[in-house]
């Protein structure tokens, strides 16, 4: 009898605590069922489209030489300013031996027919003052006799200038000595003494020896994805944000947007330039990585949500959030609303809901399988 109402009390006592549980549960509050209360509060919101570029100089020089040879002497150095005319590399003529003799030959060649053509240019005058010979030819000899000396004059300032590197008097002067073409700083030098040196040609490239730029100008060159470049305009705002000085912002303006994509890495890009404001307080070098938020559209002091509460339905066509309900034991209710800008993490809410009001963040969903 005793084992009997033992096992009854035990029966009872099971009973009730799962009773108990089950109202528990059934009854629990949504802050226990992993809801969060967000609150809908004013603020700031700006749609902005990244660029992802560098600082760089407007306008950059790659300087190269019209004169084969080797480097003999380098006066300038990188981080040195340079006015215009400044030297900055000067070459030493290397010509080869077969160059040297075809230079030395046609010198006696030209000779030879400047000469020959001096002879007949004054056999022709002594002619025409004898009445001889007509006055057409002894312009036509006197021509030739021009050109002969223009062409011997040329074999010798080639040769001269194989073997001295310079060409000097008739009021010009040409020399192997490379200067600058105009004033800035130089940012690279390609090149030391001893290096051999390919002349810039109409069918080569030539041996670039040094980069120069105008410091004092610098833009932001980068690319914008395609989602975004339309909706860009010139002279909007933009803040830049230098990879090197992560606490420094420097603003500017879109300047430039390219009229056509280029291909990388399998996704369209759109090259941008933009125009920088003054950073007088900064040291900007180029090279600076460097992303742009070009400013697109903004709102202040504008009620905002996390966008991650809106509810969306009929492919965007609606949208919802979830208020507390009328008791805290109650589900959630389902308000409409109009939403406006957003910048990816919150949204600008134009009606539906007020300043303050509680609004039900439900947990994650756990992903199974």
């Amino acid at each position: 009898m005793k084992k009997f109402v033992k096992v009854l009390l035990l029966l009872i006592f099971i009973s009730v605590i799962a009773v108990g549980g089950y109202s528990w549960i059934k009854n629990r509050k949504p802050a226990d069922q992993g809801f969060v209360l967000v609150d809908a509060v004013k603020g700031d919101i700006t749609e902005k489209a990244v660029a992802i570029g560098q600082i760089e100089p407007r306008q950059k020089y790659h300087i190269k030489s019209k004169i084969s040879g080797i480097v003999k002497r380098c006066p300038a150095e990188v981080g040195d300013t340079i006015d215009t005319g400044d030297p900055i590399i000067e070459i030493s003529p290397d010509p080869t031996p077969d160059e040297l003799l075809e230079a030395e030959h046609l010198v006696k060649t030209a000779q030879i027919s400047f000469d020959r053509a001096k002879k007949d240019w004054e056999h022709s005058q002594e002619l025409a003052s004898e009445g001889i010979e007509s006055i057409n030819s002894r312009e036509v000899q006197e021509e030739a006799y021009e050109r002969a000396g223009i062409e011997f004059t040329r074999a010798k300032d080639r040769l001269q200038l194989i073997q001295d590197g310079r060409v000097s008097g008739r009021g010009k002067n040409m020399e192997t000595i490379v200067r600058a073409p105009s004033k800035g700083i130089l940012l690279q030098r390609l090149v030391n003494p001893g290096d051999p040196v390919v002349p810039l040609t109409s069918y080569q490239e030539g041996t670039e020896l040094a980069t120069l730029a105008d410091m004092s100008d610098i833009i932001f060159k980068g690319t914008v994805d395609e989602i975004d470049v339309g909706k860009l305009k010139p002279d909007m705002p933009v803040q830049i944000k230098i990879g090197a000085m992560p606490d420094k912002t420097v603003t500017g303006r879109l300047s430039k947007i390219a009229p056509q994509a280029i291909e990388k890495d399998n996704a369209k890009l759109f090259e941008v330039e933009i125009a920088l404001d003054s950073f007088e307080d900064i040291t900007l070098r180029a090279g600076y990585s460097a992303n742009a938020d070009i400013i697109i559209r903004e709102k202040k002091n504008i009620l905002l949500i996390p966008e991650r509460l809106v509810i969306f339905e009929d492919e965007g066509a609606k949208s919802f959030v979830e208020i507390q309900g009328e008791t805290p034991e109650a589900e959630p209710k389902k308000v409409p609303v109009t939403v406006g800008l957003s910048d990816g993490l919150n949204v600008e809410v134009v009606s539906g809901i007020n300043e303050g009001q509680k609004l039900v963040q439900r947990p994650p969903r756990e992903i199974t399988g």
